[in-house]
């Protein structure tokens, strides 16, 4: 086979690579706009009805770290009590500790 042909093929297999990424990202990121859409409407629901969201077990700990400045624990803490990613828990945990 000559290096021309064997190119080509390699170019159309990228491009075929990168046409499907893109679709599936497209994907989902409609999703994502979608389930966030169902989370704001299952809060308002929630909200009306007079919903608590129970607070997680832990976040006492939390609190207690947080208020010896063991930032890093804190939200190693809050992971652990809630799942929550890195950047999320980062998050909740300055708003907490009120540097948000």
């Amino acid at each position: 086979m000559n290096i021309v042909f064997l190119l080509l093929v390699l170019l159309l297999l990228i491009g075929a690579a990168g046409w499907a990424t893109s679709a599936v990202l497209l994907r989902v990121q409609r999703l994502e706009r979608r389930v966030d859409r169902m989370d704001r409407r299952l809060g308002l629901i929630l909200d009306h009805l007079g919903v608590v969201e129970p607070e997680p077990a832990g976040m006492d700990g939390v609190r207690a770290l947080l208020r010896d400045d063991r930032t890093v624990e804190a939200v190693k803490a809050y992971r652990a009590a809630t799942g929550a990613d890195l950047v999320e828990a980062k998050a909740a945990v300055e708003s907490m500790s009120g540097h948000a």
